[in-house]
């Protein structure tokens, strides 16, 4: 392996770990907002399950090792050169590890995409348009919005089904996740346990939490609803893994980089992924956990149904959608039809996603022209 090559492999090892310390966490925030489970917890289990999706990935998304390896977008010579196949590894890396520090949940795929426009135009000159708008942008524009609208549908059908099932929702005071009371709050705001009558105090009212009370086929509803819960954080994090791998192992197998061959390279970048998330995932799951929109078990639930649907059908099929956006979209479709979406919060979302391709596009392009000088 010569050094370009080396070169190549460590800037895609380190895409794979901006995109899990960006990513990792997206699949179970709606468990630490609505308080399922606590911080570390809900990172291993996204850690763990996305690690089996990279490892399906090899046998479930090898359109998506196409798609992203620059053919059709770029010329055929261009697309298996490794300094140009290493400037779209490092500049997206790049783009996506700057969003992690600032605590933006931004799209590894917009990233990607980016990079490869912004490294075509500086090596090749004009780049095939319309497989860019059919194949990259199409996907990634209309996600987020069916993910809102889909989002925005089923939670109302979802509250529907529970009132004729007859389950309610209450208010209970919880240390260190567990029940203690139920709570009563007042119309001025104030609150008291049911039991006593006792006022809380603004430290007792930050442990409250929503919970669902009743039975379903004599089976108590809200251990039923945590369970689904779980089980759709861990398939979006398995849909993330099974849909981004093979798009940052896509740069490997196009230059032939890795003699070892694809699964090498997937078990690789999986690694990657795993080891990101673990380290730098903090920012970005305060973000989507706590600043998009408050939530509680069900509409966390419903979010993640929906993130995880869009995701694998994309997979499926191929098709480049940025779990980022389906996972926000999801959130965003939460707030507006529970009127607590903290809209400030998802204006700046969209703007750091509408400036990550051309950032994206301008690191490719300045590391591509540096490495041909150098060269």
């Amino acid at each position: 392996m010569d050094v370009m090559n080396i070169v190549l492999v460590g800037s895609v090892l380190g895409l794979a770990y901006a995109n899990g310390a960006n990513d990792n966490f997206k699949g179970v925030a709606t468990l630490l907002g609505s308080r399922t489970t606590n911080y570390r917890t809900a990172l291993w289990w996204a850690t763990s399950t996305t690690f089996a999706g990279s490892c399906a990935a090899l046998w479930m998304s090898k359109g998506l090792v196409r798609a992203f390896s620059g053919a059709g977008l770029v010329p055929a010579g261009l697309a298996q050169q490794p300094s140009f196949l290493m400037a779209v590894g490092l500049g997206a890396a790049l783009t996506v590890m700057l969003a992690t520090l600032l605590g933006f949940p931004i799209s590894t795929t917009h990233a990607l995409t980016g990079a490869l426009v912004g490294g075509g135009l500086m090596a090749a000159g004009p780049i095939n348009l319309s497989v860019l708008g059919q194949k990259f942008f199409l996907p990634l524009a209309v996600s987020p919005m069916l993910s809102l609208a889909m989002t925005a549908a089923l939670y109302p059908t979802f509250c529907f089904f529970r009132v004729r099932l007859g389950i309610e929702r209450q208010m209970c005071l919880c240390i260190d996740g567990g029940v203690v009371e139920p709570v009563h709050v007042r119309p001025d705001g104030t609150a008291v346990l049911q039991a006593t009558g006792t006022m809380l105090t603004v430290g007792q009212m930050k442990a409250c939490a929503e919970r669902y009370h009743g039975k379903v086929l004599g089976i108590d509803s809200q251990w039923i609803l945590d369970g689904l819960h779980v089980l759709s954080a861990g398939a979006v994090s398995f849909a993330r893994g099974l849909n981004d791998t093979p798009k940052i192992v896509a740069l490997l197998v196009a230059a032939s980089a890795l003699h070892l061959g694809l699964t090498a390279g997937l078990l690789l970048t999986g690694i990657g992924m795993a080891v990101g998330g673990l380290l730098n995932a903090r920012r970005v799951a305060t973000t989507m956990s706590e600043r998009i929109t408050a939530m509680n078990h069900g509409q966390g639930f419903t979010a993640n149904l929906t993130t995880a649907f869009l995701v694998l059908f994309a997979s499926h099929w191929g098709l480049p959608v940025s779990t980022t956006h389906v996972s926000c979209g999801s959130l965003f479709g939460l707030g507006a039809v529970t009127g607590q979406g903290r809209w400030k919060t998802v204006q700046s979302l969209i703007l750091s996603w509408v400036v990550t391709l051309p950032l994206g596009a301008a690191c490719a392009a300045t590391i591509y022209w540096a490495a041909t000088w150098l060269t």
